[in-house]
Formats: structure tokens, sequence, C-alpha cells
């Protein structure tokens, strides 16, 4: 994206499990001249209606809550389209943007181009040496009363920190302030996978082993080394395997875990359609990421 975002926006999901793509409860947070002007929040039927112990003791939400909520696309219709060239604000962005993008993928639906801005790392450079960054700890910096894991008022709280965070820095706009920071990351939109389109094509073509290519990418390190970052057929289905040192002990390095999330800033390939595709030929939205993790099994800053 190479120009400002028309809108911010700060979202919050809470889900039902350990899956990314089990979302039961989504909050909206509107940021205009500098304040808050709009708040929305919706409960959300799972496609899947199981629900771990764990889950429930940080969000509090049970089945029965959401029997006769909307599923995810009747949710989300009224804002997907607003999150098309937004800049999106979420505390731990790397859950919210996957929480968002697994279920996208699930429901075959198009995944927006947009950039995301993490209030966590954004805090983190600008406040280093605090105790805690938490949402709620950091809501109490700036004395912020909210309601914590509730989808709605954490979306909340994340705007009003990002805002308090931009006043303090001087910054003309949060997007100035994340680019400015490094912060900022562009997720590359993906038109909504068809049956027996490019994704299962694609799917299909995947070489029977891991010595022979399948899709490639080059990629852009923190130092500027470029890093060959290839899809490859693996014993447990497709996966990404990066040529960085770090791989060597952590196959899902940050390169890799960047491509699985849709960010194309460090791509220097030239290939943004098959970033975008990448959701569906991986199958499993969370087989890239740091296993799988649900708002309960969020590291505590």
């Amino acid at each position: 994206m190479t120009t400002l975002p028309a809108r911010l926006i700060a979202i919050d999901f809470e889900t039902a499990n350990e899956r990314r793509d089990s979302p039961c409860a989504v909050g909206l947070a509107w940021i205009e001249g500098g304040r808050v002007v709009r708040r929305e929040a919706r409960l959300i039927r799972p496609a899947e209606m199981r629900f771990s112990p764990g889950n429930i003791r940080v969000h509090g939400i049970r089945p029965r809550d959401v029997a006769r909520a909307p599923a995810f696309p009747e949710a989300m219709a009224p804002f997907l389209p607003e999150l098309a060239g937004s800049l999106v604000l979420a505390h731990n962005a790397s859950f919210d943007v996957g929480v968002l993008a697994a279920t996208l993928a699930a429901y075959g639906l198009a995944q927006p181009a947009y950039a995301s801005l993490c209030t966590l790392q954004l805090a983190r450079q600008h406040w280093p040496g605090e105790p805690a960054y938490r949402l709620s700890a950091l809501a109490d910096r700036i004395g912020l009363r909210f309601r914590h894991h509730d989808a709605g008022e954490d979306a909340y709280a994340c705007a009003e920190i990002a805002l308090a965070i931009l006043r303090e820095s001087g910054a003309p706009d949060l997007a100035a302030l994340g680019r400015r920071l490094g912060l900022s990351r562009e997720r590359a939109g993906q038109a909504a996978p068809a049956p027996g389109g490019i994704a299962a094509r694609a799917l299909r073509a995947l070489p029977p082993a891991p010595r022979r290519p399948g899709l490639r990418f080059v990629v852009r390190g923190s130092s500027g080394t470029p890093y060959d970052v290839v899809l490859v057929k693996g014993r447990d289905g497709p996966r990404l395997r990066c040529s960085c040192a770090g791989s060597r002990y952590r196959p899902d390095c940050r390169h890799v875990t960047a491509l699985a999330n849709g960010e194309v800033d460090a791509l220097l390939s030239g290939n943004p359609a098959d970033v975008a595709a990448l959701r569906g030929l991986l199958g499993c939205p969370d087989m890239n990421e740091a296993g799988p993790r649900s708002r309960a099994a969020r590291p505590v800053p």
C-alpha cells in the first residue's frame, strides 16, 4: 500500500478453542480525528461448537451464549468492506490477524488487503521498561477503565492505547508512526477460493518429495539478505521451508510466519498473488505458526 489508509480500525477476536478459525466474538473500534468515533461488538457462532475450558475461563463465553448468534460470514458482513484499505490495529496483532485470515479461508471468503499495526509492539517501543504490556496493564497506565476480554471493550482499549502513544510521539498519524518504527505490515488480499480453482490445482501439483520445487518466494531479511522460502510437501502435508539459518532450529521462522500470515512487505520475488493463495494451499491455518494458540494461550508479555 502506497497511500495512507482511508480508515483506522482496532479489532479484537475471542476464540472458542485453540484453533484460529474458531472466533466466538469480535469487537471493532473506529478512529477518526484523533478519537474513537464508533464501536461495534458481535457474538459469533463458530462452525464447530467446541469450547475449550481454558478459553471459557478467559472470556466467559459458553456455547449457549452463541447458539443463536450469526455465523462468521453474517457477523462480519457489515465490516469486511471497511477493513479493505484500512490500517487495522490489534494488541498482539499476529493472533487477531491470524484469526481473521484463517476464518475467512475456512468459509471460502475473500481476504481483504489492508495494513496492520500491533499495539503491543508499538507500546514496547514507545514505553520501554514497563513491568507489563498486557492490554489491562497499558490501560491502567493511560487511566482507561474497561472490561478485559470483552471483544468490544478490548478493541476500544487497543484504540485508546494507540491514540495515547500517538499523542506522546508527536507523529502526524498512526500510519506514519507505524512506518517510522518499522511496525506496519501489509497484508495481501486474496480472492475467495473456488472448488477446483487455482489453490486446488496448485496443491495437487505439489512435488511428492521436499527436494523438488513447489511455489518459491524470495524475502528480504532484517539485514537485507535475501532468503528463499519454498512450499514443499512434507510428511504432514504442505509446508514452507526457509533457507535462513534460524530455520535449522525453528522451521516456523519469522520469514515463514510472515508469508503464512499474508505479509508482503519483505517480498522480493514479485509474486504477491502466490502469497495471497498460501492460506488455501497450506490447508491448515496454524501449521506455520508457533503451534496452535488461543486467546487463553497468548504469552503474557
